[in-house]
């Protein structure tokens, strides 16, 4: 036996003093696969889309007035919970103007979907406040609440002390609600806030109407038991999305007709020659609109003849609003195949038209550009909500 009790202190005294142990540092999560699951957007979907790009256009979104269909298309697309873009996906300042956008664009389910169970929220301001306000719209003030006591930056901002106030006067911290109450209204003016927190502090006394300008609003709000049907017309978007989700819209004569008609567009060439003809006899008041539909119907997979190619050369449609470099970008992003890129270019567009949506121009270039990357049914709201424009 004491040959081998010597070799196994030999093999002992060869493993160094200190175990190597092999660490592997997690991959930081990707918060864009947080959100909606169900939109049938592939995973695809941003693959290879610009970084700086995604950046700039996420944060931008909603801020402006969008028509309905773009608006869907911002929904659908910043909202699908798949990986994001390469370097973007997993950036809490990202994923936190991803959380706003979809705020704006009402969306709050799929806002609140998007944060529930994103590790590391407490750890960035930004994305922190987009989680906290997701969830109170949400009404799911134990989260935010949650959210409230892990932050550990940023503690001291107003966003924070006024959350910080609610939280603590939920919880029966009558006392602390009150001093955090004060230390808000000393940093910063609010009547609406400050009329809704003192009076949740005072129980007794008149509360006021309800206000829905955001999520705080709305959690004070509800625990006052105050109207909020009363305030429905001073709803923000994500509120009221929240409060009266919109009914499953119902296709209507006018879309079933716009659809009838990119249908036989597509198959009968000739459809083309006669909406020109009719367009040429219109008012010149009324004719790019009438052109315009042409080229949407063009846009969304009818050929026009050799004729009508070269009288729609010629054809006054209106002018084009959007920059011709973010067009040609557009352009690029289609032809290379980038669904994400071109969505979200699409979306940079629509912002600057406002809530009439893009001149007929761009909406035809959008149009063709999305149904190039195969979002063809997103192309055809966009181009039925362009055809629909009444013509003077």
């Amino acid at each position: 036996m004491r040959p081998l009790l010597i070799a196994a202190a030999l093999a002992l005294l060869a493993v160094p003093a200190t175990a190597q142990v092999e660490v592997t540092t997690l991959a930081a999560p990707d918060y864009f696969s947080l959100g909606d699951r169900t939109s049938g957007i592939g995973s695809d979907f941003w693959l290879r889309t610009s970084p700086e790009l995604a950046r700039e256009v996420i944060g931008t979104v909603g801020r402006k007035p969008l028509s309905p269909a773009f608006a869907a298309l911002g929904r659908l697309a910043i909202g699908a919970g798949v990986p994001g873009p390469e370097g973007v996906g997993r950036d809490p300042e990202v994923a936190a103007a991803r959380v706003q956008a979809l705020l704006r664009l009402g969306a709050p389910q799929t806002a609140w979907a998007a944060v529930e169970r994103a590790p590391g929220v407490g750890g960035n301001l930004a994305l922190a406040e987009a989680a906290a306000e997701a969830a109170l719209i949400a009404g799911q003030d134990d989260y935010a609440c949650k959210v409230s006591d892990q932050l550990t930056v940023g503690r001291g901002e107003i966003y924070w002390l006024r959350l910080r106030a609610y939280c603590q006067a939920r919880t029966g911290q009558a006392d602390a609600a009150q001093l955090t109450f004060t230390l808000a209204g000393e940093k910063a003016k609010d009547a609406v806030y400050a009329r809704l927190m003192g009076a949740t502090l005072a129980v007794v006394g008149d509360h006021g109407a309800a206000s829905l300008r955001n999520g705080l609003d709305l959690a004070l709000s509800r625990r006052l038991t105050l109207d909020l049907q009363a305030a429905r017309a001073t709803a923000s978007p994500a509120v009221a999305a929240a409060l009266w989700p919109a009914e499953a819209a119902y296709e209507t004569e006018g879309a079933t007709v716009a659809r009838s008609l990119i249908a036989s567009a597509a198959t009968t060439p000739t459809l083309i020659d006669t909406l020109l003809a009719e367009a040429e006899a219109a008012t010149p008041k009324a004719r790019p609109i009438l052109i315009g539909r042409i080229l949407l119907l063009e846009a969304t997979g009818a050929t026009p003849t050799i004729e009508a190619r070269a009288r729609l050369a010629k054809a006054d449609a209106g002018r084009s609003a959007a920059g011709p470099t973010l067009l040609l970008a557009l352009d690029r992003a289609a032809n290379l195949g980038l669904k994400g890129e071109t969505a979200l270019i699409a979306l940079a567009i629509a912002s600057d038209a406002g809530a009439a949506g893009p001149a007929a121009l761009d909406r035809a270039r959008i149009v063709a550009a999305l149904r190039r990357v195969g979002l063809a049914a997103d192309a055809q709201t966009i181009a039925i909500e362009g055809l629909l424009v009444p013509a003077p």
